[in-house]
């Protein structure tokens, strides 16, 4: 008797369709809500390492112009996409052999877009705000005042 009694006792494991369902619907829910959120913060991300990389080739121009490096004056262009640290009077007239460019493909940028700063004194031929803008509508601005101050 106790033979047949184990028999009919035979439990299976495993997941039941209705189980697996729910962890996908889950699993759905959840890439649905997170997907969204990371791409937001990647955004804001990139739009802190531009104005980061944007603060510091500034610095960087207005060091090389008064340690008269070259004995020129040194500047910067900011176009979207691209950051360019640049030896010469202006853009145009620049040694592209000279030239530092940094990438930053998700930031459109208004306002101010080439500081050249002076030799020896390191004052910006230019002033103004310099305005960088991400893709989810994220503002970061730098200004740049007469006596060469860079604040973001």
């Amino acid at each position: 008797m106790l033979g047949l009694e184990t028999k009919n006792k035979v439990t299976r494991g495993g997941f039941t369709i209705l189980e697996i369902l729910l962890s996908i619907a889950v699993i759905g829910i959840l890439s649905g809500i997170l997907i969204p959120v990371s791409r937001s913060f990647q955004l804001i991300n990139d739009l802190d390492v531009a104005a980061n990389t944007t603060v510091q080739t500034l610095r960087r121009a207005q060091l090389l112009s008064q340690a008269m490096d070259g004995d020129t004056s040194w500047g910067v262009r900011v176009q979207s996409g691209n950051i360019t640290l640049f030896k010469g009077a202006s853009y145009a007239s620049r040694d592209p052999a000279f030239d530092e460019t940094f990438s930053s493909p998700s930031v459109t940028v208004s306002g101010l877009q080439e500081v050249v700063f002076s030799k020896f004194l390191g004052t910006p031929q230019t002033t103004g705000t310099l305005v960088l803008t991400s893709a989810n509508n994220e503002v970061r601005e730098i200004v740049i005042n007469g006596k060469g101050r860079i604040d973001y």
